[in-house]
């Protein structure tokens, strides 16, 4: 039986700083975090968990990719954005939106990558996790994540170009 108190204690800040990174909204993050664990409480009744700051945090980042990918959707669905007041960090506003467009575009590339290359790219650069320890998460071998991210990184390069190529002047 799982200490899930010392589980939930021990890895809940890094699952929810994850989700927040990826999804940058806090009730998103919290959903996403709750899901995680529900997640792992099943995974755990079906065999032994070896690392579990990894797995919560490649379930907390399928998770917000699947929430991403929503989101697009439903923006598509609606049209045109309508820009949010955003909130002042004594940054210049001009910075704060630029800023704010970036991580929008990220998100919006992240979410139209394949589930894998998303995964990859996440749990590498946002999580900052070993090779190993992602193709530990995602089943492959080491040099197939050496792979997967190049090719995310690759098609996450022209996904961003559209992006800029479509924004109006």
């Amino acid at each position: 039986m799982q200490d899930w108190d010392r589980i939930l204690t021990e890895h809940a800040p890094a699952v929810w700083a994850a989700a927040y990174r990826l999804l940058g909204n806090a009730a998103d993050a919290d959903e996403c975090m709750q899901e995680a664990f529900v997640a792992a409480v099943r995974a755990d009744g079906r065999g032994g968990v070896r690392d579990w700051g990894a797995m919560l945090r490649w379930l907390v980042t399928k998770r917000g990719l699947d929430r991403l990918r929503r989101r697009l959707a439903e923006k598509a669905s609606r049209g045109p954005a309508v820009w949010e007041a955003l909130a002042s960090a004594g940054e210049a506003p001009d910075a704060r939106m630029q800023r704010a467009e970036l991580a929008d575009g990220l998100r919006a590339a992240l979410g139209r990558l394949p589930d894998r290359h998303a995964q990859a790219f996440c749990l590498r650069h946002l999580e900052e996790m070993s090779y190993e320890d992602i193709a530990g998460q995602l089943q492959v071998s080491v040099n197939s994540v050496g792979v997967i991210l190049n090719r995310a990184r690759e098609r996450l390069r022209e996904l961003l170009k559209e992006c800029a190529l479509e924004k109006p002047k």
